[in-house]
């Protein structure tokens, strides 16, 4: 039997509301779920690379400047997806954490495909298979996970402790085996610690 197929435990908010850089280092090797409707199935992925961003101390974080329409989903109480669109054409996803008002969320760099890789691929290759390279490029990246996953700003918001996204609980990966670095892709906060991933996965974003 797939280990990966037996029945876990869906995370609860005491996990989403713990320390920013605790919960970013517990995430490695959750899994996401999305109960997509549209699609009449559930799509999951084992998280590999997150990044922290805390807006009282960092300024890469989208509320270091304070609330706005946009951001207002990160000074909720950890639990929720923030989903945002970049570049004008990449939306990112990311999980609220802490509690109220503190404006922190990580965010989903790298994940490992697990159900629905053909789903996956028609979202981001426009083909129901995939090779071994491809496959590793399903999810390598923030907004390759949304675009695989078909994660959109409709998800904005979304409480995942609902029925629709949420994280099922995993193994804690061993300390030894999270790298910690540097974020990729930012010209603030650079010198900030906090991007963190799994030793040796194949479907991280950049070593």
């Amino acid at each position: 039997m797939n280990p990966m197929s037996l029945k876990r435990q869906k995370l609860s908010i005491d996990f989403y509301t713990g320390e920013l850089l605790i919960v970013a280092q517990q995430l490695l090797g959750k899994m996401f779920v999305f109960n997509n409707k549209n699609l009449g199935r559930k799509l999951s992925a084992k998280i590999v690379e997150v990044e922290a961003y805390n807006g009282n101390i960092d300024e890469a974080a989208h509320t270091f400047n304070g609330k706005t329409e946009r951001n207002k989903i990160m000074f909720e109480r950890g639990g929720y997806l923030y989903v945002y669109f970049t570049y004008g054409k990449h939306f990112c996803a990311n999980i609220v954490t802490g509690k109220e008002e503190e404006g922190t969320a990580i965010l989903l760099r790298g994940m490992e495909a697990i159900d629905g890789i053909e789903s996956f691929s028609q979202n981001r290759f426009g083909k129901t298979s995939v090779d071994n390279k491809e496959k590793k490029n399903l999810l390598n990246g923030p907004g390759k996970i949304c675009q695989a996953f078909g994660i959109s700003k409709e998800q904005y918001g979304m409480d995942l402790l609902s029925d629709e996204i949420y994280l099922l609980d995993a193994p804690r990966i061993p300390k030894n085996k999270i790298v910690q670095t540097t974020r990729i892709g930012i010209k603030k906060s650079e010198e900030l610690p906090w991007r963190f991933y799994i030793e040796d996965n194949s479907n991280v974003s950049r070593k």
